[in-house]
């Protein structure tokens, strides 16, 4: 059965749902899925297993961190002081859409950037490694 990009959404939706303890219509794409639904690390975990489970697509924390940060060497991608570089900022608006660092309060730190990653992020990962699977 091949599945088709709704599917995945409903499965992404469907999984963060159930992790979170939310109504699926709390779970809308453009909700960030640790500041805005509150998942927590042991959550994304959870989120990814039942995305494999329910479409044998494995998605690791590995995977989202190479999306955020892109094979940037940490020292390029931030400071001393673990605030995210001209470069890492950069490579942040081209692979998450959402994301627009003149919206930014003051500087972005390392360990703010995981809570960039929204319903839609999850989603279009998902749909990526479904497509690359399907032409091995």
């Amino acid at each position: 059965m091949t599945s088709t990009i709704s599917d995945y959404e409903r499965i992404v939706q469907i999984a963060v749902a159930d992790a979170l303890g939310l109504d699926p219509a709390e779970v809308v794409p453009e909700a960030t899925l640790i500041d805005e639904l509150g998942a927590e690390s042991i959550d994304l975990l959870d989120i990814m297993f039942r995305v494999q489970r329910d479409t044998g697509i494995k998605i690791a924390v590995s995977d989202v961190a190479a999306l955020l940060q892109g094979g940037i060497p940490d020292e390029e991608f931030g400071d001393e002081n673990e605030v995210v570089s001209d470069v890492g900022l950069a490579h942040l608006e081209k692979v998450l859409p959402q994301f627009d660092r003149s919206q930014l309060d003051g500087p972005l730190k390392a360990d703010q950037v995981l809570g960039l990653i929204t319903v839609q992020n999850l989603i279009d990962l998902v749909v990526d490694r479904a497509a690359t699977e399907a032409v091995r």
